[in-house]
């Protein structure tokens, strides 16, 4: 009984934790992630269109991202996409192929993103911990309605508890990956 009434925090725990991994993948690490271009939309027949959509990535090198459109005439209008995007990279076109080159990143720079990956973790948490009251919450109000007896209900409260625990330790064991990923040079 007790772990069905869990089960739905758990979800909106889980997709929290699938927010965090997927907000972390657009994070750059001095390496070429396709992931920075997840965002960038772009204006195929009046449509905003993912660029997945309208060409292929690649990464032939460790800092070399390359956009190989299906339709040569989008170049231009991929190289707009990018710039509008703001990823912090300005495109370079040969005519049939649109290439991203990630420079080195400093150390200061580094730095600067671990700050961020660390404040989008914090936001992860509070956002596991805010799932964690209201279940607490639901779970006073069937309480209060006699719906359940009080040693159930402290059942339940000791089953998110833990859940929200190992889901705390799941941030930071990402956020330390991704700090490292950051850090290595």
């Amino acid at each position: 009984m007790s772990s069905e009434k869990v089960k739905a925090y758990e979800e909106r725990m889980i997709k929290a934790m699938d927010y965090l991994e997927n907000d972390l993948q657009g994070v750059r690490a001095g390496r070429a992630n396709p992931h920075v271009l997840d965002k960038v939309r772009v204006d195929y027949y009046g449509a905003p269109t993912p660029l997945q959509g309208v060409a292929n990535i690649s990464v032939p090198e460790a800092r070399i991202i390359q956009i190989q459109p299906w339709d040569k005439s989008l170049i231009k209008d991929i190289c707009r996409a990018i710039q509008v995007a703001d990823i912090g990279i300005n495109p370079t076109t040969d005519g049939t192929t649109v290439r991203l080159v990630f420079p080195e990143l400093t150390e200061e720079r580094r730095k600067d993103l671990t700050k961020d990956v660390k404040k989008k973790g914090e936001e992860a948490k509070v956002a596991i911990r805010n799932i964690r009251r209201d279940g607490n919450e639901d779970f006073k109000k069937m309480k209060k309605a006699a719906e359940v007896s009080e040693d159930a209900i402290k059942d339940l409260e000791d089953e998110l508890q833990k859940m929200t625990e190992k889901f705390m330790k799941d941030v930071d064991s990402i956020i330390e990956k991704k700090n490292k990923e950051i850090m290595t040079v």
